[in-house]
């Protein structure tokens, strides 16, 4: 049978280059967005165009509610999902720290942190074979930022980053058993929309490139197969573990 992959901030960047990505290899894909419904629709239409199988959902990752609403519509549209990327997150605009207003903390944290648990933890309600479930993948979306801290930047985007790495090595103890693995991929800097819709710093990718070793800006497609990999089956035997996709920075 089909599998069914639930990607959450999947509209645009690294989540949609994997929803294109995994309905290409046969996933049926379900697409949650926060506010942008034209660009999720217009990506399951693109899919759909292609010969996949596509759904768009709204839904803030930042609230319970939402979240729990969000994986009752893709189970009654597909009777399953085998595989959840726990991708939607936000940095706030660049600033330092005691410059950075709280509120921008608050919901950084909210969605990237507090919200990205609540999506695992939802995610092992319906696939945990304790729980009746059939087993299955969470693959969550940390970021580079959790190990050089952004200073000058966004230290706390950074550190609701580094929650995440935290949340898959413990949570991957937890399930091991129960037929959910838990893995995460770390992207580095990668061309997509966030640097300049969400930091407010449209040239920060050109004045980080200097400092990664191959000298290049990542694809949002890089990121993807390494998702990809990590959700298959020729991954049977990962799970705990951060696959760094940042080009040797």
């Amino acid at each position: 049978m089909t599998k069914v992959m639930l990607i959450t901030g999947g509209s645009r960047g690294i989540g949609a280059a994997t929803a294109r990505m995994a309905a290409s290899r046969g996933y049926r894909v379900v697409v949650n967005y926060v506010a942008d419904r034209a660009a999720a629709e217009a990506l399951c239409e693109d899919i759909r165009s292609d010969g996949g199988m596509a759904l768009a959902f709204q839904g803030d990752m930042a609230k319970l509610d939402d979240i729990e609403r969000l994986f009752r519509q893709t189970i009654l549209s597909f009777g399953a999902i085998d595989v959840v990327v726990n991708n939607a997150g936000i940095t706030g605009k660049s600033s330092r720290l005691d410059q950075a207003d709280p509120q921008v903390i608050a919901d950084t944290i909210a969605i990237n942190t507090t919200g990205a648990i609540y999506v695992a933890r939802e995610a092992v309600k319906h696939m945990s074979t304790r729980n009746g479930g059939k087993g299955g993948v969470i693959v969550n979306i940390s970021s580079a930022a959790a190990l050089l801290g952004s200073p000058g930047e966004y230290v706390w985007y950074a550190a609701s980053k580094g929650a995440i790495d935290s949340l898959t090595t413990g949570l991957a103890k937890e399930v091991a058993m129960e037929g959910v693995r838990v893995v995460s991929v770390t992207p580095g800097m990668t061309e997509t929309e966030i640097h300049e819709r969400s930091t407010g710093d449209a040239a920060r990718v050109e004045r980080i490139r200097p400092g990664i070793p191959m000298q290049r800006i990542g694809k949002a497609e890089e990121m993807a197969e390494a998702i990809l990999f990590l959700a298959s089956d020729a991954a049977s035997y990962i799970t705990g573990t951060t696959l760094r996709v940042a080009g040797g920075r």
